[in-house]
């Protein structure tokens, strides 16, 4: 204690002698090393530089440095050179990572690289922020990043900062909120700030805070990047999106271009300042899942590696391994065949996969676009090929909806403002959850997104349905533990696709029937039995509805249909409909076999990833004997 409060009044002295006068402590979680304090200091001189390394140490003083090391962070010569100068030839262009961790067809990249080739730049900074914001704990208490997608970023931003050195520039990699690191590298003023420019409503309060922070320094200036069609091109205002999907298929393929590619940075394009890479007080490089548990707030839950050796395919971040499974999938000619195959739960081709990358920003849609094309032109070109850019156009509709009704598809009634009761019924959620619902095509796609971070587009249709229509439960909790627990998580595709799975947004409701889904898709239940393995010894007559089965067949299996107990499987949650014909035949709305209508969970191809919620309210609205659509919500 004695020389943590020591410390305190030695950088206290440091910061009256560089010529300021403020230092204000305050104290942090006991997992930083040697128990140090963090000190904010109103000063961009000696004292700040002091802290871009654990000087505080047990029985060490700051001022025991000596004056002339105390000179030299002062007159900058530290590593890296003075944290906060603009530039001592020009302005300096900040390059500000979020959800686009590619070089390639990179609106930011592209325009600070422009900046510097026409002088108007001198230095460009890349910086990503560990923000701990992104991993407190959610309204129904998960982790607000789940380490699926937590490793996924790691291994993007880590893939980012090689590719930067590559080419002479770097990233800086800080634990600290935005505004924080993006005022220190601010300095005196004269910055340009490039952001990716986002929708909703948590990140565009970030940006409001980075505004403020650069308020006399410079400016924040968001590029649009994210979609396949840009939002200046669409031919129609945002706030005229349809609220259904092929109103707005029909207008964006009949009125709008794909732009071309922008050009990639080359060496030397993205000049560092002099000496390098500013250093940061924050400074972090996270190998491991458990390394951003010193990120994570105090009382959020703590983040743990998944282990699995189920996985069908093993998602490895960065926009390198992007690029190798779009040409991957090409060159193996997987894409010939996608709608065919695209509901496929098994095997690693039967989709594109492309939703992680997308969702980091590691893959562009528009070179997923004009690799298509390109494909197309060499090779062959069908319904197969077109529904893959087919499916990135979902992915737009689901931003542009959500710019059109912003907060109301995170609302418990969705955009239409439908009033439900809810049951409320924790135990089946949690039963949902957990894949214990006796359901075994869903409680097998439960168990595979809590182990390894994916679903199929074809269970996400059915989970999300029968959570929301069959349980009768608050769509958002589904919304908010897919955010936490999908590898591919995106903020609009996620919670567009459950507001208008629960019916919450006036289009059409499809309440799945679950038994027809699982026999279409999985008939001859190799799925379930990966997943669910207490009944792989279930014979085939009986793999889809195993709480049907003779007390002797299951006996033979080796199956307990109590619930309870080792090889166990649970019968169907109460008050849904395969707990009874009656039941079963007051809640069959829609077709009862498969389909969508406006959403977009998409699982396995591009359109974005399954995530937030809006509301549910489907009661009474059935579309018995309507003929399947080809444009389904779920793609």
């Amino acid at each position: 204690a004695s020389t943590v409060l020591q410390s305190i009044v030695d950088l206290r002295r440091v910061a009256h002698q560089t010529g300021k006068s403020r230092c204000h402590s305050s104290h942090v979680g006991s997992r930083l090393p040697y128990s140090c304090i963090v000190v904010t200091l109103a000063s961009a001189g000696a004292a700040a530089r002091l802290l871009q390394r654990p000087l505080v140490r047990p029985g060490v003083s700051v001022l025991s440095q000596g004056p002339k090391r105390l000179r030299s962070f002062a007159s900058g010569k530290g590593r890296g050179g003075p944290m906060a100068s603009a530039g001592s030839n020009g302005h300096r262009a900040v390059l500000w990572f979020r959800n686009d961790l590619r070089l390639h067809d990179n609106a930011i990249v592209a325009e600070s690289a422009k900046g510097v080739k026409d002088g108007k730049f001198s230095e460009v900074v890349p910086v990503y922020c560990w923000d701990p914001r992104q991993f407190v704990a959610t309204p129904w208490g998960h982790p607000k990043t789940g380490p699926a997608a937590a490793q996924f970023r790691i291994d993007s931003v880590a893939a980012l900062q090689t590719a930067l050195r590559d080419i002479g520039s770097d990233l800086l990699i800080c634990n600290a909120k935005a505004e924080d690191a993006i005022a220190e590298l601010a300095g005196a003023g004269g910055v340009t700030v490039f952001t990716q420019q986002e929708v909703t409503s948590e990140e565009l309060r970030v940006d409001a805070k980075v505004r403020r922070a650069l308020s006399g320094k410079g400016k924040l200036q968001p590029l649009w990047g994210p979609t396949l069609y840009h939002k200046d091109d669409l031919g129609f205002p945002v706030e005229d999106t349809a609220d259904v999907f092929t109103p707005f298929k029909n207008k964006v393929e009949g009125r709008s271009q794909v732009r071309k590619l922008l050009p990639r940075p080359g060496k030397g394009d993205l000049p560092l300042p002099e000496g390098g890479l500013p250093a940061h007080p924050a400074q972090f490089a996270p190998q491991t899942v458990e390394d951003l548990n010193n990120v994570v707030p105090q009382g959020a839950p703590q983040l743990q590696t998944q282990h699995s050796t189920q996985r069908t395919y093993r998602f490895q971040g960065g926009e390198a391994e992007a690029i190798k499974r779009l040409q991957h999938y090409l060159k193996s000619d997987a894409i010939a065949d996608y709608f065919n195959t695209r509901n496929g739960m098994l095997h690693e081709d039967e989709s594109t996969k492309f939703s992680p990358w997308l969702a980091m920003g590691c893959l562009s849609p528009r070179l997923v676009y004009h690799e298509v094309k390109k494909y197309e032109s060499q090779r062959t070109a069908n319904k197969s090929t077109y529904w893959v850019i087919f499916e990135l156009t979902w992915r737009d509709y689901y931003r542009f909806f959500t710019m059109k009704h912003g907060n109301k598809i995170f609302m418990e009634y969705g955009t239409v403002g439908r009033d439900v009761r809810w049951r409320n019924n924790p135990q089946a959620f949690q039963r949902w959850k957990e894949g214990r619902t006796g359901l075994p095509l869903v409680d097998a796609n439960m168990r595979e997104l809590a182990q390894t971070g994916w679903m199929s587009n074809r269970g996400r249709q059915n989970v999300a349905s029968y959570l929301a229509l069959d349980c009768e439960e608050d769509w958002r909790q589904g919304g908010d533990w897919f955010e936490s627990a999908l590898v591919d998580y995106d903020v609009c595709s996620n919670w567009g696709n459950w507001v208008a799975a629960a019916g919450m947004t006036g289009g059409r409701i499809n309440a799945f029937n679950i038994t027809k889904q699982s026999k279409d898709y999985d008939l001859e239940g190799n799925y379930i039995r990966k997943w669910v393995p207490e009944l792989k010894a279930v014979p085939q007559s009986h793999i889809h509805e195993p709480w049907k089965m003779p007390p002797d067949v299951a006996q033979q299996a080796g199956v307990q249909l109590d619930g309870s107990g080792e090889g166990s499987s649970p019968r169907p949650i109460p008050g849904t409909r395969y707990t009874g014909q009656a039941a079963f035949q007051q809640g069959s709305h829609g077709r009862g076999g498969g389909g969508r209508g406006g959403g977009g969970f998409r699982g396995g191809s591009g359109r974005g990833s399954g995530g937030r919620g809006g509301d549910r309210d489907r009661r009474g609205n059935s579309s018995r004997g309507r003929k399947q659509s080809d444009f389904e919500r779920f793609g």
